[in-house]
């Protein structure tokens, strides 16, 4: 570490970006050309440890030789130049890099359209545009355009202002930890949310909106690290099917190895898997997978100018030999046991700042006894060379790359020890 955080350069930028757009969410700018595997370096020459990793989205580490070999390749020029509007004019090799990419990871029942539904749907009228609703859950995130901020209920800064849906909202179980002292309270905590999800079901459909389907993350993540037994989710995907709600799984900051398996969701063992499942952050691109009952009936129901980039799929199919050949969901979890067992013995040490230690591999996180206090300890972390992220209202959650080995969970453990030894 050579200067505090943010330093004089970064200050210096952050001033002249401010009168450009408000520059207040910066935290620092970087130097990403000398930023390598985990460490993230500033524009003042700090190398910082970063167990944020871009909010979850960098898979492998920062400047990753089989990525930056892989852009300099004469064949993959066209990929990173000439973008195309995929719905429409898609190039030769698409579909052979899609099964390379995204396919390589693991119709509806649909008629036609009445004369009466095209021309109501104009004017955002029924019957062409039903008053269908998606139910959601209290502390999620799903995005922020209009649909996905009507399910988005984590900070209020989101949300603020904007005109939304009359959609049912149902509580998300708040866990009591250590979860092997709270067996009991945890289930009956758990089945109290499902009561509710059926009887907002029940509860909508009478007010003629009914839940077209149920969305959901594995884990809240900027509601505040909010976990769930999978118990809990298989429950809750036979109460979608029960009901015939569609059951999306949100797994944009959960996906792609972080949690010890390629998809969160893989450690409920679903008998019948999701309808819908998002992805973005470590994949690369944006998107989502559907069963072929979901597939549109017609060309232009799901579409934009890009539909996606050839590009990403490049970078992604290499993302995923780099995770085969060299382990990493085995390493994330085993990594991820390390830094769980080191935070578990913390909150031992620490209890009047360390509370609710939990986590899957390396999708870890606590909280603290406030925001004051969490904020105050992530900038200190910062100055001390590690970089950490907040989520929820007084949590701080870890988001490490897939490269994040035991040794660096080490390393981070001594630096918070000696944070937390000295805090006041």
């Amino acid at each position: 570490m050579k200067t505090e955080v943010p330093g004089p350069r970064s200050r210096e930028l952050m001033k002249q970006l401010n009168m450009i757009q408000n520059a207040e969410a910066v935290h620092f700018f970087c130097n990403y050309e000398e930023s390598r595997g985990n460490y993230l370096v500033d524009v003042d020459g700090n190398r910082m440890l970063d167990l944020y990793s871009q909010i979850s989205s960098v898979p492998i580490g920062y400047s990753h030789p089989a990525l930056a070999k892989l852009v300099q390749q004469p064949q993959n020029v066209s990929s990173f130049i000439n973008r195309p509007a995929l719905g429409i004019l898609p190039p030769e090799n698409f579909v052979d890099k899609l099964r390379e990419s995204l396919l390589s990871s693991k119709e509806r029942g649909q008629r036609g359209f009445s004369k009466e539904e095209l021309e109501t749907c104009m004017i955002n009228q029924a019957p062409g545009c039903p008053d269908y609703s998606i139910l959601s859950f209290m502390g999620a995130f799903h995005g922020r355009t209009m649909g996905c901020l009507a399910t988005t209920h984590s900070k209020a800064i989101h949300k603020i202002d904007i005109p939304s849906f009359d959609w049912p909202i149902a509580p998300f179980p708040r866990l009591k930890y250590p979860l092997e002292e709270f067996e009991k309270d945890n289930q009956q905590e758990e089945a109290r949310c499902l009561e509710e999800v059926e009887d907002l079901i029940v509860k909508y459909r009478k007010k003629k909106k009914t839940v077209a389907g149920i969305i959901v993350e594995p884990i809240q993540s900027e509601g505040g690290d909010n976990h769930a037994s999978d118990d809990f989710f298989r429950k809750l995907r036979d109460i979608a099917r029960k009901h015939g709600c569609a059951f999306l799984v949100d797994e944009v900051q959960t996906g792609g190895g972080c949690t010890g398996k390629f998809w969160a969701h893989e450690h409920w063992g679903l008998a019948d898997p999701a309808d819908v499942m998002t992805f973005s952050k470590k994949m690369m691109t944006g998107g989502f997978f559907h069963k072929e009952e979901f597939r549109p009936n017609a060309p232009y129901r799901i579409f934009n100018t890009w539909l996606g980039d050839p590009s990403k799929n490049l970078l992604l199919a290499e993302v995923i030999n780099v995770i085969k050949r060299e382990d990493l969901l085995n390493n994330a979890a085993h990594a991820g046991k390390v830094l769980l067992t080191g935070l578990l013995d913390l909150q031992a040490r620490y209890p009047q700042f360390i509370s609710r230690v939990r986590g899957r591999g390396t999708f870890c996180s606590f909280d603290t006894p406030d925001d004051s206090i969490r904020n105050k300890l992530i900038l200190i972390a910062r100055n001390k060379g590690v970089v950490l992220g907040g989520c929820g209202d007084k949590s701080i959650r870890f988001r490490p790359t897939l490269v994040f080995r035991d040794h660096h969970a080490h390393l981070f453990l001594n630096i918070f020890s000696d944070i937390l030894a000295d805090f006041k």
